[in-house]
């Protein structure tokens, strides 16, 4: 199990609660529809990537190898830099926030890609 990567899962868990909730009682009627719709990505991109950390952090006990530590970082740098640009995008209304977004997605898309190659490739933990 990484460790880390369970702390990380559950922080983003309890932002993804907050920021939802902030968005959907906080930021209604402050922002425009359009904006209060990206808000709503953000937090739900990161609740959903939390449960995928959480899963990979777990599956770590079980099996090892560099794939699955790559997919984990990646999937938990890639939520951070997508939602957190989302979250930065509607509360500064800068739009350069905006152009930040697709790295995140990048990164969600390799941390992706490694865990299906960690599936195929990767080893029981013990296993020789």
């Amino acid at each position: 199990m990484n460790r880390s990567l369970l702390v990380i899962a559950a922080l983003f868990g309890l932002v993804a609660v907050l920021f939802g909730a902030f968005g959907a009682h906080g930021l209604e009627g402050k922002v425009s529809a359009e904006r209060l719709a990206v808000w709503e990505t953000g937090a739900h991109y990161l609740g959903w990537h939390a449960t995928t950390l959480l899963a990979v952090a777990l599956l770590g006990a079980h099996r090892s190898g560099t794939l699955l530590s790559v997919a984990g970082w990646a999937l938990a740098a890639g939520a951070a830099v997508f939602s957190g640009s989302l979250f930065l995008l509607v509360l500064t209304d800068t739009p350069v926030w905006g152009a930040v977004t697709p790295f995140g997605g990048l990164a969600l898309a390799v941390g992706w890609g490694a865990l299906a190659l960690a599936a195929v490739f990767g080893r029981e933990r013990g296993a020789g």
